[in-house]
């Protein structure tokens, strides 16, 4: 059914975090809130047991992922590219598909290079992306929106955060709907 692409499904859901890296987030201006973002979507599938796949492009260049979230990904170490799109990546695309989830939450920097050629190449192998707009960003706003758009028409999703965190919960009243709201607050 086409709807179904719509609804994330925490059984079903992957989240995919590009190239948020200590040299390429200091020329962002939004790197504070795809930070805050992409730690409450880190700390949500610890919490509601989906898996996370992390990608760094060229470090010795970029440097690794920023400290705030490499203390939270501990035991998911970073899959190193060259590749604009991790799907140029081997390794990346043989870690996709051995979690054998065909939703992708999609999230980083920046949004008009790695993560627009992502979600293409994601969508391209069949893949339902969400893109997380409220976690990704470029230098230039204009670059991100514009990427967007792009995105949107290529056939993804567009999302944010909460949405995100609140169609994997499904229901108030649980222990996690309890962690994830005193997180957003």
């Amino acid at each position: 059914m086409i709807m179904d692409k719509f609804i994330l499904k925490r059984d079903e859901s992957l989240l995919v975090i590009v190239d948020i890296q200590e040299r390429l987030a200091v020329a962002m201006t939004e790197k504070e809130r795809v930070i805050v973002n992409t730690r409450h979507l880190i700390e949500a599938s610890k919490l509601l047991n989906f898996p996370l796949l992390v990608t760094e492009q060229y470090p010795k260049g970029l440097g690794p992922t920023v400290p705030e979230l490499k203390e939270a990904l501990l035991q998911s170490p970073a899959i190193e590219k060259l590749t604009f799109s991790c799907c140029g990546e081997t390794f990346f695309m043989e870690a996709v598909k051995e979690t054998n989830r065909k939703q992708i939450i999609l999230l980083g920097m920046e949004t008009h290079v790695c993560v627009l050629q992502t979600c293409i190449g994601l969508l391209t192998e069949g893949y339902d992306v969400h893109v997380v707009s409220d976690a990704v960003c470029s230098r230039s706003e204009a670059n991100s929106r514009t990427a967007l758009e792009h995105m949107r028409d290529a056939g993804d999703v567009i999302t944010c955060t909460e949405t995100v965190l609140f169609q994997l919960l499904e229901k108030a009243g649980s222990d996690e709907f309890k962690v994830i709201s005193r997180r957003i607050k």
